[in-house]
């Protein structure tokens, strides 16, 4: 899977003001960041939008908190990619049940029911079943309320059908990871907090530490020829190393500076041997 901090030319601060402003407008800049990072880690496009920012309830800190959480997007199309994928059903829902929660009176179905299939190496296909109940799954519009929020209210059976759905996917592919979707999470909470009238706090950007000049000088020259190698590019050092700590621009123009290609001979092939020993290079 393509990562779109390898090809483009933007710096950090500048995608992460296209984040901010598109993708996920209105958060906090160390929020933009934290999916930056998520995405460098799992080699993901952040432009692609396929994870989420997801407010919550942090029992222990007593104060909201911002995680990233996959969307059913991503699910979606690591199980296409896997090239095993034999399809899901359309879901099946329960009768419906209307109740008045909080004031808020809404008609949902009891349950919502779906099964992804998988292409086993032996040629059999496999069916994995998810059901999911609303009660269980519905997110709140307060974290004090039992009422839902509007997307719940507006949309009972879209919103249950993707959370049996991601529940499916995993069953059947647990190799992507066990983390709940987005749609799963909102309004979730940590840990049941002890007070439930605690104003939620404000989460403060994310600084990163400075990259270390002694440690960046001793892997320059290891990057430099990992470029010249064609084993890496300056975007993907700089992103990578962007992960941990804050490059200055110094930084940046060093690793970005125009280099001659080495152990290249006159028919422009690289020395394998030369390329082997970048293996385990720290990039």
């Amino acid at each position: 899977m393509s990562n779109a901090l390898t090809t483009t030319k933007q710096s950090d601060q500048e995608l992460i003001a296209v984040l901010q402003s598109s993708l996920y407008p209105g958060a906090a800049i160390g929020s933009v960041r934290m999916v930056l990072n998520y995405c460098v880690a799992a080699g993901l496009d952040p432009l692609q939008m396929p994870v989420h920012i997801v407010p919550i309830w942090d029992g222990k800190a007593k104060q909201m908190r911002d995680v990233v959480r996959p969307g059913i997007g991503l699910y979606r199309t690591q199980a296409a990619r896997s090239g095993q994928y034999a399809g899901v059903t359309e879901p099946e829902f329960g009768d419906d049940v209307t109740e008045t929660l909080e004031g808020v009176k809404v008609t949902f179905p009891k349950w919502c029911k779906v099964t992804v299939r998988r292409l086993l190496a032996n040629g059999a296909v496999v069916d994995f079943t998810a059901k999911e109940l609303w009660l269980e799954n519905y997110a709140t519009a307060k974290r004090d309320s039992t009422a839902p929020n509007s997307m719940w209210k507006r949309r009972p059976y879209a919103q249950l059908a993707k959370c049996a759905e991601a529940q499916a996917l995993r069953k059947a592919f647990p190799e992507f990871g066990s983390q709940p979707t987005a749609d799963e999470m909102e309004g979730k909470e940590f840990d049941a907090p002890a007070e439930r009238d605690v104003t939620p706090a404000r989460q403060e950007p994310i600084v990163l530490p400075p990259y270390p000049a002694e440690d960046f000088a001793k892997n320059l020259p290891t990057w430099r020829d990992a470029i010249a190698a064609g084993k890496a590019t300056a975007e993907q050092l700089i992103a990578r190393s962007s992960s941990k700590y804050t490059l200055s621009a110094e930084q940046k123009a060093a690793i970005n500076q125009p280099i001659k290609p080495a152990n290249v001979d006159e028919d422009g092939v690289i020395d394998a041997e030369f390329v082997s020993q970048l293996e385990g290079a720290p990039f």
